[in-house]
């Protein structure tokens, strides 16, 4: 059985501008939810990406419905893909990597492994992916859905979803907390700078940022 939704509202290319400039650690100073769990890497460095999640989930060993939804990304799209707790079969490799990038989608994020891993480098595109095997997927026509709710990395992801990733890991944003989480990143980051190049110039950073008060009043009670 096949479930396939309409493709989802882009996220306002405002707000994905906005967020481009934020780091996922940054968020994770005060947002505890949204985070794809660490086991989900990129499999190139030194990217980040912003974009909407486009959703698809694919039972282990096929990926007929991948392949179909690759003729559907379009330009700022994210594929998230929901292996339906599967982590043996590489659903991702070079094939769906070159379809991909055509259709001009700016990542793709896999909870499970990926194969091809010199085309995926060759190409250019950003990927994340809980690393790399050998054993691929067929086209068995099992079944799947497109744009539905799929869970990846132990996230509830929507179709129409704002994602970050970055090295340190993948955010997901509901479209609408995307400009308020984003505005208050910035400012810590910036705030973060400033703390940085105190400490350059000699500043102890416990005292710049408020440890050390916090040590010596605990000691003096």
């Amino acid at each position: 059985m096949y479930v396939i939704n309409a493709m989802p509202e882009q996220v306002e290319q405002a707000d994905l501008d906005l967020l481009s400039g934020v780091e996922t650690a940054t968020v994770g100073h005060w947002r505890f939810f949204g985070f794809m769990n660490h086991s989900i890497q990129p499999l190139l460095p030194k990217r980040r990406i912003v974009g909407t999640a486009v959703t698809i989930a694919i039972p282990g060993p096929d990926s007929t419905l991948l392949h179909h939804i690759t003729g559907m990304l379009r330009p700022g799209d994210v594929l998230v893909v929901d292996r339906m707790g599967d982590d043996r079969y590489a659903c991702w490799g070079g094939g769906v990597t070159i379809a991909a990038k055509a259709a001009g989608a700016v990542a793709g994020i896999v909870d499970g492994p990926c194969t091809d891993l010199t085309e995926i480098e060759d190409s250019d595109f950003p990927m994340w992916a809980r690393g790399i095997s050998p054993i691929t997927t067929r086209l068995y026509d099992l079944g799947g859905g497109i744009n539905i709710p799929v869970s990846c990395g132990g996230v509830v992801v929507n179709p129409g979803d704002a994602i970050l990733a970055d090295e340190s890991g993948v955010l997901v944003l509901p479209r609408g907390e995307v400009n308020e989480v984003a505005t208050k990143a910035l400012a810590i980051q910036e705030r973060g700078k400033e703390r940085e190049a105190s400490v350059k110039t000699g500043l102890k950073l416990g005292e710049v940022s408020g440890a050390s008060d916090k040590v010596k009043a605990r000691m003096a009670v």
